[in-house]
């Protein structure tokens, strides 16, 4: 994982903390869960992305340099 979704990951847990906190303090909103699951899908999407990039090699230059060949 890169440091931004780690980062990502951080923020969505300190983000679901403190609805929950909230939730039981004050009451249910429903627009605040709301947003943590698109915080929640939106961290997913950066992992799985993230874990993607890793998997596929560099590209290499082509031989004979990076324009067609001078006739």
């Amino acid at each position: 994982m890169s440091g931004s979704t780690k980062a990502m990951t951080i923020v969505t847990c300190a983000v679901l903390v403190l609805i929950t906190a909230y939730t039981v303090a004050l009451g249910s909103s429903g627009w605040l869960w709301f947003g943590w699951i698109v915080l929640g899908v939106a961290t997913i999407g950066m992992a799985a992305a993230d874990s993607t990039e890793a998997l596929t090699p560099p590209r290499r230059p082509r031989a004979g340099g990076t324009g067609p060949a001078p006739r």
